[in-house]
């Protein structure tokens, strides 16, 4: 495929523009710092937090949307589904095109995007129109996520990789930590509205800062086109699989609905498949996974994460209705396993960049084994066990931190310099189709867990929802125990290959 012939819209236009330098250049004053480059990751960080704190604040949210709105389980946590597969079907449409025209402009627009969304979905009126604007919302947070690891990436160089991918998952974390206890502070006081409109003042600030402080972008003379046809696949493929998925236990295993659904997402995944194998440019580069690295890394990758959003999924729903804990009391006792990853997830990776990441990678995985063994036996709905429960989550997250960003820096390790981009996309793809999946799967064992069609946890036997939560948490030990055995094998490749490299094993 050739790129368009420029015009008023067309990529080759925008791409001359950014060419000719109309993006704005940052501000001298920080530019001629020594410590540049960390200007640049923070604020990349920032978009990093507030995408975290929307999408853990979600997950506080469910229970009483559940209740606001009197809708089962199934439509409920599309609100969080929707969200997220949109995130993962966008992610790589538009971290090609900024491969295209450039990062800096994207990133900064991907933050008024975002403000716009999270402000229309406070006045939604019911749960249609919410998920249609938490869409538009996640439209704004792809374009955040799909160029933020290629920037940090490329401001930190690889000596300093590790440490750069560190600090993005310790303000991740800090945006998980403070999503459920601010969650659960404005459901207790000012209404599930305002979740979204707090978004409005950091948002506003991260645009400014992207403006003033991230460097032009700046571009090869070769392109490759654009792959038009794999972005019209992506999203529906994503879309047919993840309802799939979610809608098991309310529709039936074998309802005509859910087959049909079946039947859609494995012909357009195989036609996915084929488009992006014979594309020139495609938006995922299917011959990464080629690399037994990649490939296992983001298979890993995938079941953490997986993992991490069932239990923040099944946990607010545990808490309130079994526990009878306040949104706010909830939201602080959740809290507790994102800020502990936030602590841990700086040494993790300070550890990559030391011994490399298959040792780090595989404890943090068997950590993470132990504090969900811990949370099914003490997540019993006696008072007493609570400290039990929260050590539990604290174990898990200390698991999750020291896990994830090795994991990233082996991913990334993996690939060719020109195909950081790529990359940085498939890692992302594959993250939030996992976050997709533990909510989903999470939501379809909770609700078959009740013996309930509908999958409303209202008025449920605080024992019956013991026991469906506990399936819940099996299911993600599972996944957890994978995630650790595929660290394990996954092969160490010396790095070698990198400007800049020390010889140290990355993988």
């Amino acid at each position: 495929m050739t790129e368009a012939s420029p015009g008023p819209l067309s990529i080759g236009a925008l791409r001359a523009a950014v060419l000719e330098g109309r993006e704005p250049p940052p501000l001298q004053a920080i530019a001629r710092l020594a410590s540049y480059r960390w200007f640049v990751v923070g604020t990349v960080c920032i978009g990093a937090c507030m995408g975290q704190v929307d999408a853990s604040m979600t997950q506080m949210l469910l229970p009483r949307l559940e209740r606001e709105f009197a809708a089962r389980l199934s439509t409920v946590s599309w609100v969080a589904i929707s969200y997220l597969l949109t995130l993962a079907a966008f992610a790589p449409i538009f971290g090609r095109l900024a491969d295209l025209i450039g990062r800096k402009l994207m990133y900064t627009s991907g933050f008024l995007i975002f403000l716009a969304g999270s402000t229309l979905c406070g006045f939604a009126t019911d749960l249609p129109m919410l998920i249609a604007f938490r869409i538009l919302q996640a439209t704004g947070a792809a374009l955040l996520t799909s160029n933020g690891i290629a920037i940090i990436v490329m401001a930190a160089g690889p000596k300093e990789r590790g440490r750069a991918l560190g600090l993005l998952s310790a303000a991740q974390a800090v945006g998980l930590g403070a999503g459920p206890a601010v969650g659960g502070l404005v459901l207790d006081t000012l209404g599930w509205q305002w979740a979204f409109w707090i978004n409005v003042p950091v948002g506003l600030a991260g645009a400014v800062l992207g403006w003033l402080v991230l460097p032009r972008s700046s571009l090869s003379p070769e392109t490759g086109g654009f792959d038009w046809r794999g972005a019209i696949l992506i999203a529906p493929a994503m879309t047919a699989v993840m309802a799939v998925l979610n809608q098991l236990h309310a529709w039936g295993p074998t309802s005509p609905a859910l087959l049909g659904c079946l039947l859609l997402a494995i012909v357009l995944l195989v036609l996915l498949i084929r488009t992006e194998r014979r594309a020139a440019a495609p938006l995922l580069d299917l011959h990464l996974l080629g690399k037994p690295a990649f490939l296992l890394g983001n298979m890993s990758n995938f079941l953490s994460y997986a993992a991490l959003f069932g239990v923040f999924f099944v946990t607010p729903f545990a808490l309130v209705r079994v526990y009878d804990d306040s949104e706010l009391a909830a939201g602080l006792r959740l809290s507790i396993l994102p800020v502990v990853l936030g602590l841990v997830a700086p040494i993790g990776g300070a550890l990559s960049d030391r011994l490399g990441s298959r040792v780090p990678t595989f404890c943090g995985m068997l950590i993470c084994v132990v504090g969900l063994a811990l949370l099914y036996v003490f997540l019993d709905g006696t008072l007493g066990n609570m400290p039990m429960v929260m050590l539990a989550l604290a174990v898990f997250g200390a698991g999750q931190g020291l896990f994830i960003s090795p994991n990233s820096s082996a991913i990334m390790a993996t690939a060719p310099a020109d195909k950081t981009g790529q990359a940085g996309s498939a890692l992302n793809v594959v993250r939030f189709l996992g976050i997709s999946t533990g909510v989903s799967a999470g939501s379809t064992v909770l609700a078959l867990g009740l013996g309930r069609i509908e999958g409303s946890t209202l008025d449920v036997a605080p024992a019956l929802l013991v026991g469906a939560s506990r399936g819940v948490v099996l299911m993600l030990g599972i996944l957890a125990a994978l995630a650790g055995l595929i660290a394990l094998i996954r092969p160490a490749r010396p790095q070698t290959t990198e400007a800049g490299g020390d010889g140290h094993k990355t993988a």
